[in-house]
């Protein structure tokens, strides 16, 4: 027996408004039901089963043009075609969802650094251009950050390489050490570089968290060099330093295979 269902059931039953299935409706993503005999939509179990899948490629942030090709793949009764579809969408919105993780990271570092930069000089009268909230200071997620932080300055004498020494507090250094080891747990793969290791991480690791970690690294230990990498093969932390440094950077990250 088939079940038939009005569209305020359908609605209930598939968490989506009436107008929704309306317009579901008018751009082809749900079939035209059929009429009951006083005229009103009737839907049956077809329909919710369909309704589920638009749902699901809408969870995955598939567009209404990526949700309709997979609409008509699933109406094939094959699984593989969609399947296949579906991993090349999601890859792809992998790649896109890492970008957007690394410019909320810089963005989030770059607050940081305005942050700081807005407690170091505070006239005592108006707003000059070294206060941080004078007219040349702009939103950074616009793509441009305080005047203070980009002008140049003149040339001066290049100052030597710091000395390989943490400057750390010692009664900060085991919490420091628990940091890195959180890390380091996360780290899927190591890659040898000439001047220090490139760490593959999980996709369960925190960016932002982790690039505020290395910002607070480098200040007492302005020896090492951080960067964080998202690209197709993963995201990475590269650590890197003088020679001298590098048994440090063995012994605090693993070596490589």
């Amino acid at each position: 027996m088939v079940t038939s269902y009005s569209i305020a059931e359908v609605a209930e039953r598939s968490g989506s408004k009436t107008s929704t299935l309306r317009y579901y409706e008018k751009v082809g993503l749900l079939p035209a039901p059929a009429r009951n005999a006083a005229g009103y939509r009737s839907y049956d179990d077809d329909a919710l089963a369909r309704l589920g899948f638009i749902a699901r490629a809408k969870q995955l942030g598939c567009t209404l043009e990526e949700i309709t090709d997979l609409v008509v793949l699933w109406d094939s009764q094959r699984c593989a075609p969609v399947q296949t579809r579906l991993q090349n969408l999601v890859t792809t919105k992998i790649d896109d969802a890492g970008r957007r993780v690394a410019e909320l990271t810089a963005f989030t570092v770059q607050l940081h650094e305005v942050a700081a930069m807005l407690s170091r000089h505070t006239p005592d009268g108006p707003c000059d251009e070294h206060c941080g909230c004078g007219s040349d200071v702009t939103t950074p997620a616009a793509g441009v950050i305080p005047a203070e932080l980009t002008r140049r300055r003149a040339p001066v004498a290049v100052a030597p390489d710091p000395p390989v020494a943490c400057t750390l507090e010692a009664s900060e250094m085991p919490d420091r050490l628990r940091q890195w080891q959180a890390v380091v747990g996360l780290v899927e793969a190591r890659e040898p570089l000439a001047d220090g290791m490139r760490l593959t991480l999980t996709p369960a690791a925190d960016i932002g968290a982790i690039a505020l970690l290395c910002r607070a690294e480098q200040h007492c230990c302005a020896f090492l060099r951080f960067a964080l990498t998202v690209e197709a093969r993963g995201t990475a932390l590269e650590v890197r330093g003088p020679p001298e440094a590098l048994p440090l950077v063995h012994s605090m990250f693993g070596s490589a295979p």
